[in-house]
């Protein structure tokens, strides 16, 4: 049996030889300080702080962590910290500790620019963009860079690209300092909820928590092919329905499921990206969205249950693509089905239902009484703490020391995704000082006014763009008050504007470069970002498609006559299949390029409604004619491969 003292393999820890003590001190003040700000401790002392002192002390940790925990150069063994390293680190707590200390003050002083506030912005600036380097790669230092170089010379873009530039010293000091830059939002979620989150993952790792739900999926799921990752599909869209936060679902569900999907054999940034997919998927699933729903009933005036009912069947699908895709690329591996002799006895998994009781205590608090998500998961993980050690599983019980272990291996596995989040600062910034995203709107509405088709795909990439980094409730909010209403006037159905720009909305936290959630889960799969990004956009291939599709056909969100929308359910799910055969080069068999060009065809013919256009309605039964015709084919041909 796995060790269960050990971490899972979610979670990274990166600890040069001679300099664990130091790093390991700093990953568990970083976690403590973390939970200590979830409590309210510093209240209760009497320390009356602003939230973005709190942020920018975590970032300051942040920073020396990675300083001295990754190389200069990507792959480098190293036993120690080199000089420049250990010089970086120190001037990283003091740049962004002295912000921290002085916030009040310098928050005032960003339009005036003193020394004071620029050298340490230009420092705390220059620092980011290189820890991120180190954790993340060029690609994503490059997207930030060049959305830094729109602020500085935005006034020589032409025509309604054009931005108003700013000083130097000026973007610094409010990138470092501005609620709106690197001491914003994202970093608000990040220091919170997911540090939280990561914390009660990296305590069911050392307590035996991953070898139990293993356990357990192997008895529920383990004769069925791709079961550990149709158990992700289901509980991250279960779970994300309600968290009102892709991010935090990743690193709830994540530390669990994600382990669960590389024991099974798939590739970790495939593991990765269906968790980051299914947990997203989870903000447009009913009843709930991620609180949306509510606040998407209250801006169209129409009763909740309209909200639901039109909601209902984009989400559906999406799901039973990402169930298709898990059951073709597990067909595609040659992954089986567990031998009967290595699933384990029900009796043995009896015995950890106290991991149970810990997800729980979790979900009591969380939806019944309304507690904060950080303040949930660390009650979680005291219950988890006190009964592992206590209980046990499979007859062997954590020791003291690997649970005091978790704080430190906690913060080494947060330090990727705190500089991602602190770096989203920077295009969140930069699109408000600049006035981008309204220029965007403007230019929206003007292209609009001649293609419904350009407008679609323009505000697309508003939505994404103004999504990113923000929870579902933050960017629906932004995207309903700045994109909706452009749509809504060029005849779009208004339920159906105010889902696209959510949906859109969403894929923020799946497409590169600041794919929030699957960077998160690329962090616990310890798989590269950016692999992670590109596998989980196509896996969630169809939410890019569907808004689309029911923009043109209303009876997809249940607008119509019944007959009408049993035709776009059914030919929506066989151009789904087809599609995701085409997308995984498998059906009952691997399918050569032609073959999946074919397939992919009539996926495409088969998904478009037959109501979106004139003359829909042929495409569409040509689409299902073909559709059934490779299925009667495939069939054909494995009865003829059947040994007679």
């Amino acid at each position: 049996m796995k060790d269960t003292t050990q971490i899972q393999e979610g979670v990274r820890g990166l600890l040069p030889g001679g300099w664990s003590t130091l790093s390991n001190a700093l990953a568990a003040l970083l976690t403590l300080m973390a939970i200590g700000w979830a409590l309210s401790l510093q209240r209760q002392i009497g320390l009356d702080l602003y939230p973005q002192q709190f942020f920018a002390a975590m970032l300051a940790l942040t920073l020396a962590l990675a300083f001295l925990t990754l190389p200069f150069k990507s792959g480098t063994d190293r036993p120690k910290a080199p000089w420049y390293d250990v010089g970086l680190a120190l001037i990283s707590l003091g740049a962004v500790g002295y912000i921290a200390v002085r916030y009040p003050d310098l928050v005032l002083m960003i339009f005036s620019r003193p020394p004071e506030l620029w050298i340490p912005s230009v420092l705390i600036v220059l620092l980011t963009l290189e820890a991120l380097r180190r954790a993340c790669g060029w690609a994503l230092v490059i997207i930030i860079a060049a959305f830094l170089l729109y602020a500085l010379f935005g006034d020589l873009f032409p025509g309604r690209l054009q931005g108003r530039a700013q000083n130097w010293q000026l973007l610094a000091g409010y990138m470092a300092v501005d609620s709106n830059g690197i001491l914003g939002l994202p970093m608000s979620v990040a220091t919170t909820i997911v540090v939280a989150f990561i914390f009660f993952g990296v305590l069911l790792g050392v307590t035996g928590g991953t070898t139990f739900f293993t356990d357990a999926a192997m008895i529920g799921m383990g004769r069925y092919r791709g079961g550990s990752m149709k158990i992700s599909v289901l509980a991250s869209g279960l779970f994300g329905s309600i968290s009102g936060s892709a991010v935090a679902n990743v690193v709830g569900t994540g530390v669990v499921t994600i382990p669960m999907i590389k024991n099974d054999g798939y590739p970790a940034h495939k593991a990765g990206a269906i968790e980051a997919v299914a947990s997203t998927g989870g903000q447009l699933m009913p009843p709930v969205m991620g609180a949306a729903a509510f606040l998407m009933a209250e801006f169209l005036a129409v009763p909740y249950s309209a909200i639901v009912s039109a909601a209902l069947i984009p989400a559906l699908l999406y799901y039973v693509s990402l169930f298709i895709q898990a059951d073709l690329e597990a067909a595609k591996l040659g992954i089986r089905p567990v031998s009967k002799d290595q699933i384990p006895s029900g009796r043995k998994v009896l015995t950890g239902l106290h991991f149970a009781f810990a997800f729980a205590v979790l979900i009591y608090l969380l939806f019944w009484q309304r507690y904060q998500p950080e303040r949930a998961a660390l009650w979680a993980a005291l219950a988890l703490t006190i009964t592992s050690l206590a209980i046990g599983y499979g007859g062997i019980r954590p020791s003291i020391r690997a649970v005091f272990n978790a704080f430190s291996k906690t913060g080494h596995s947060v330090v990727e995704i705190l500089l991602i989040s602190a770096a989203s600062g920077f295009v969140i910034g930069v699109l408000n000082i600049t006035g981008l995203s309204f220029n965007l709107t403007y230019l929206l509405v003007q292209v609009g006014g001649s293609s419904l088709i350009a407008l679609l795909a323009l505000s697309a990439i508003v939505c994404i763009v103004l999504g990113m980094g923000l929870p579902t409730l933050g960017v629906y909010v932004l995207l309903a008050a700045l994109v909706a209403p452009a749509l809504i006037q060029l005849g779009v159905e208004p339920i159906a504007a105010h889902l696209y720009v959510l949906y859109f909305g969403m894929m923020s936290m799946i497409t590169p470069p600041i794919a929030l959630a699957a960077f998160a889960a690329a962090s616990i799969a310890r798989a590269p970002s950016m692999a992670t990004g590109w596998a989980a956009m196509r896996f969630g291939w169809l939410a890019y498609v569907i808004p689309v599709l029911f923009v043109f056909s209303p009876a997809l969100i249940m607008i119509g006559t019944p007959l009408a929308i049993g035709i776009a359910i059914l030919t929506a799910g066989l151009g789904v299949w087809l599609i995701s055969a085409a997308l995984a080069g498998y059906f009952s068999g691997p399918l050569s390029a032609s073959m999946r060009i074919v397939f992919g065809a009539a996926g495409v013919l088969a998904l478009i409604p037959s109501d979106a256009f004139a003359g829909a309605g042929y495409t569409d039964a040509l689409g299902v004619v073909l559709g059934l015709a490779l299925m009667l084919r495939d069939v054909y041909r494995r009865r003829q491969a059947r040994p007679t």
